[in-house]
């Protein structure tokens, strides 16, 4: 192609696609016909000299909800686009995405089934009124009563109970206990163990994960000796309904968990839909923990830790 009109196709193609002209106008500048500019942005494409790519933003989230339901092998994917990386606001935002989704799939005559913490508590108060009939709420895990953090623990059963106009169950008991004994001796109660039942029952869980930094609720609390503490920070990664797990999934600081109180991790696995809503830099390594771990069968983050997930070699 000679060098002339080489140049002249270039320049109509720069003009066209990066600076907005006209045809018309560009036909003007080149001092040439319409036809011609036409003719010249048609070989412009044919050979090469100008690309067009479309970034559709909505195959691009369903590329990337598929390969992370391939990677970790879950049933269902829900990926949020968050404009800011502030953790509160990400919690707002999957509270309100998990909300929608979960007011979408219960029915009638279900168990469902709760764990405690700020994350879950902006799902309960988002959830939009259901009524159901048949339906229990159940806690899964024991809470934390010296923390100076709140764990909202009756407010999210209260709040589940009201939106679907369903029975509840508290589990009035502390998260972790001192010794395997005390924990033998609540569990035989005949009210505690028909709770426990119920959690084992529940066929929808609902949770997020927790992290074993210092000011984390769990380590605030009472119930860990120093060496507890030291135990799970070289460890863990991450917890679910108060038992930790490390990078690879595995529980750890056995010790521990034999004292905690509510579902065994292995037992959410069973359930037709085990939902973990949890995002954010801080909480990677725990995502990723639990999914290693198949704790979770549905996932519900962000877009940041999403694409992270799917990279992040095993």
């Amino acid at each position: 192609m000679e060098r002339e009109k080489l140049n002249k196709i270039i320049e109509a193609a720069k003009l066209y696609y990066q600076l907005d002209y006209s045809q018309q106008e560009i036909a003007k500048k080149l001092d040439v016909s319409r036809p011609t500019v036409s003719r010249l942005l048609k070989v412009a494409k044919d050979s090469g000299i100008v690309e067009i790519t479309i970034h559709n933003p909505v195959e691009a989230g369903e590329l990337l909800t598929d390969r992370l339901r391939n990677k970790f092998d879950l049933k269902e994917v829900i990926v949020t686009p968050v404009s800011e990386y502030d953790n509160t606001l990400i919690k707002r935002h999957l509270g309100e995405v998990a909300a929608n989704y979960i007011n979408r799939i219960v029915k009638d005559s279900e168990i469902i089934a709760t764990s405690w913490g700020t994350t879950v508590h902006e799902i309960a108060k988002r959830l939009q009124p259901k009524p159901l009939s048949q339906t229990t709420i159940v806690q899964l895990n024991g809470g934390v009563s010296h923390s100076e953090s709140k764990t909202y623990a009756s407010e999210i059963i209260h709040l589940f109970g009201e939106a679907f106009n369903t029975q509840t169950f508290m589990l009035p008991l502390p998260a972790i206990v001192d010794h395997i004994v005390v924990k033998q001796a609540i569990e035989a109660d005949r009210h505690i163990h028909k709770i426990l039942d119920l959690g084992k029952k529940a066929n929808i869980a609902i949770f997020s994960v927790g992290t074993p930094v210092v000011d984390s609720v769990l380590l605030q609390a009472e119930y860990l000796s120093s060496e507890d503490q030291h135990q799970i920070q070289s460890k863990a990664v991450g917890e679910i309904c108060s038992r930790f797990f490390d990078k690879n999934g595995e529980v750890c600081v056995e010790s521990l968990n034999s004292r905690t109180i509510g579902i065994e991790l292995h037992e959410l696995a069973k359930k037709e839909k085990s939902i973990l809503v949890a995002g954010g830099p801080k909480k990677f390594d725990a995502i990723y923990g639990a999914l290693k771990g198949k704790y979770a069968n549905v996932l519900i983050t962000d877009q940041h830790t999403a694409r992270l997930l799917v990279d992040l070699e095993d």
